[in-house]
């Protein structure tokens, strides 16, 4: 996670809290959006059901509200030559989250940051092109980063996205 989103969130209320009461509609939006983010404005009213103005003002309110933050593609790793995944669990020194999560977020190849509660204290999800560039990424970049004291790593054998959305 940048600095930047790190900061969004905490204007925003940080993770676990909703600062915004999503209705039947929004989540009828978010759902389809989320199942195919290239949908037209026309496409996506007639499949929940409401004009394209309303369809329109809600996808306005939405991002500009933070809920949906943006569109991206869904990308294969293994089929993009990341074919090496792993999660790493990092014991970091107390009071030391913002620079860690700075750092992490330039290391090329992690792909999301969490902060955690129990054991670890925080999880990256790390996709490389093989083991030996996974290694550089542990231990030449990971483990050097001020405040990480410790590192545990979990290779990823197979993995699959979830079949709903959880707004449908």
């Amino acid at each position: 996670m940048s600095q930047e989103a790190a900061d969004e969130a905490d204007r925003r209320g940080g993770t676990g809290r909703s600062a915004v009461a999503l209705d039947e509609v929004d989540r009828r939006i978010l759902d389809e959006l989320s199942r195919d983010g290239r949908l037209s404005i026309r496409t996506l009213a007639e499949r929940v059901h409401v004009s394209r103005t309303n369809a329109y003002a809600r996808v306005e309110r939405l991002l500009r509200d933070g809920v949906i933050t943006g569109f991206s593609a869904r990308v294969a790793p293994e089929a993009a030559g990341l074919g090496t995944s792993a999660y790493i669990a990092l014991t970091i020194r107390q009071n030391t989250w913002r620079e860690v999560s700075a750092e992490l977020a330039r290391v090329r190849y992690v792909e999301h940051v969490a902060l955690l509660s129990g054991e670890h204290d925080v999880l990256a999800l790390v996709r490389a092109p093989d083991n030996a560039t996974l290694r550089d990424v542990v231990l030449d970049r990971v483990q050097r980063i001020a405040g990480v004291l410790a590192t545990r790593s979990w290779l990823v054998f197979e993995e699959y996205d979830g079949v709903r959305s959880p707004w449908g």
